[in-house]
């Protein structure tokens, strides 16, 4: 398809900064198990899986008990740290049950490294994060205050042990969240020792380990210390990983407690202490943090955030592929100064004309259809400025960036001269004027409105 396609007459200029991310989706786990690995796993379930499950809620009841008592009429309870026996209770009676439990499932953990001291890093930075398993770190640092939704705590059981950890509730009701929570954990990373140290996934939600993606500003804002911990799961037949799109909650934990035993690796790089220009740049802190992270695990960055699986979401609602939706989305809105509401209504567009197309990508032929035009040079040329790849198709990467492109005020003098062009071809021989059908444009595509009125 793409072969056909004249030449550019005038291309608008490619930034490197919006290439194609190396990796396409890493909130994907689509492995299944073969049909080896399903048999292996139920004769091994048969044996260990009510073991396991019968240890493991002792072990919780004795750690809701213990919790209980280390949390029994607490002073100033969630607003004043844990203090005396009560601390040293939940550092050593929840650690070591949390270590029994993840012994108990199999796991054998391999740790690295040395755990910084409370006065040597405040704050515990882990990645990759893609398994509600990553919470042995917990028990590896002592038992430290976590980021967490505030409703976590209301959950039987297990929501007075995740209390006693005191950890920074997240409110999804609570419109000042945000604020609120990174100011908490700049209030306790910089108490000198009164709180414990505070343990933060910055990449604020599970991946499937292929790179990572954009580190948030929360940890990195205080300006103090903060020690990297890896995570490797080093396994033949992957039962941890929980991604948006892949194994469930319950899946994964039968999975796992059906393994003869899963290896982890827990490793703490030194600790990491912010220069001037990083303590004035949250920003710049969180990329190195993160560059040195991905240098040791030997994987790709990408600029994917949460609001990308808020997208991918969405574009499996429209029946589209749920990877069209990933397009980096803070890095993209950064760049072209676009917002959510304004992406989210371009999807739907996007999926408007790829509706009759397979892989939901445009190609010329749907292109056509949906502006009742004919295939000519003139639409090609137009196709081609938002196909950047040459692949002959538009996904809904390559739509959001042309279309930002196009009605962008810095762009004006070569969109001009690219419309003058274009109307010099179709003056005549095109058999139809673009610039005639302006109106019949503007109600199909938002980037003609931009392309033809500049």
């Amino acid at each position: 398809m793409a072969a056909a396609m004249a030449p550019r007459v005038l291309p608008l200029p490619r930034q490197q900064s919006f290439s194609p991310p190396p990796v396409p989706n890493p909130f994907v786990h689509p492995g299944r198990l073969g049909a080896g690995d399903k048999l292996r796993t139920v004769l091994q379930g048969i044996i260990l899986l009510p073991l396991r499950v019968i240890c493991i809620v002792f072990i919780l009841l004795l750690a809701w008990l213990s919790a209980s008592i280390a949390t029994c009429c607490q002073p100033g309870r969630g607003f004043l740290p844990l203090k005396g026996w009560r601390r040293r209770m939940i550092q050593t009676t929840l650690s070591s049950l949390t270590r029994m439990a993840y012994f108990v499932m199999g796991f054998q953990v391999k740790v690295k490294g040395k755990v910084a001291s409370l006065p040597e890093a405040p704050i515990f930075v882990a990645a990759p994060h893609s398994s509600f398993f990553d919470a042995i770190i917990c028990a590896l640092t002592g038992m430290p205050s976590i980021v967490s939704r505030a409703e976590n705590l209301s959950t039987p059981v297990f929501g007075t042990i995740l209390g006693a950890l005191q950890p920074v509730a997240v409110s999804r009701q609570d419109p000042d969240s945000r604020k609120n929570t990174v100011a908490e954990i700049t209030r306790r990373a910089l108490s000198r020792g009164q709180w414990p140290q505070i343990l933060i996934f910055p990449e604020g939600t599970c991946t499937n380990r292929s790179c990572l993606i954009t580190f948030k500003q929360g940890a990195f804002i205080p300006r103090v210390p903060v020690q990297p911990v890896l995570l490797r799961y080093p396994n033949k037949l992957d039962t941890v990983t929980w991604t948006w799109q892949g194994y469930s909650f319950k899946e994964l934990c039968i999975m796992t407690l059906c393994q003869i035993f899963t290896r982890l690796e827990v490793e703490f790089l030194p600790v990491h202490v912010p220069t001037e220009e990083e303590k004035n740049d949250p920003i710049l802190f969180a990329n190195r943090v993160r560059q040195t992270m991905a240098n040791a695990l030997n994987v790709p960055i990408t600029d994917h955030t949460f609001e990308d699986c808020r997208l991918m979401i969405s574009a499996g609602q429209l029946t589209l592929p749920m990877e069209a939706g990933l397009v980096e989305f803070t890095k993209i809105s950064k760049k072209l100064n676009l917002k959510w509401n304004h992406v989210r209504e371009q999807l739907d567009t996007f999926a408007a004309i790829a509706s009759a197309s397979k892989g939901g990508r445009i190609g010329i032929e749907e292109f056509a259809e949906y502006l009742k035009l004919p295939v000519s040079d003139v639409l090609r040329e137009l196709f081609l400025l938002f196909d950047r790849n040459g692949d002959g198709t538009i996904d809904f990467r390559e739509y959001v960036i042309g279309l930002s492109i196009l009605c962008n005020p810095a762009n004006t003098e070569e969109t001009i001269r690219m419309a003058f062009k274009f109307q010099h071809k179709t003056t005549g021989s095109a058999g139809r004027n673009l610039f005639q059908s302006k109106m019949e444009l503007q109600e199909k595509l938002p980037f003609a409105t931009c392309f033809l009125c500049h």
